[in-house]
């Protein structure tokens, strides 16, 4: 299974995702990430990170996903009721 790496870039910052996660398609890379940024408002407050962009990379440091803080946001209205079972990577 392919690696992915989540990483988040504020500004000029980008906090790295040293471990990655495997997962079975980039299709569940953008799922993993949607939950990820949708804990971390709920954890840090959605002010400071408004601005954020999770940077998904596969194992060559290619970009395959970028996800602003937003958009999770805006789709938050049609969330799965399955999300809860989507595991988070914390970095």
């Amino acid at each position: 299974m392919p690696r992915y790496f989540f990483n988040t870039r504020i500004g000029n910052e980008v906090i790295s995702d040293p471990e990655g996660e495997e997962l079975r398609s980039p299709d569940r890379a953008w799922e993993v990430a949607r939950a990820m940024i949708l804990e971390l408002l709920k954890i840090e407050g959605m002010e400071d990170l408004m601005r954020a962009v999770l940077e998904v990379t596969d194992d060559e440091g290619e970009i395959v996903l970028e996800f602003p803080f937003a958009e999770a946001i805006l789709d938050e209205t049609e969330t799965p009721a399955d999300d809860a079972d989507i595991p988070v990577t914390k970095h």
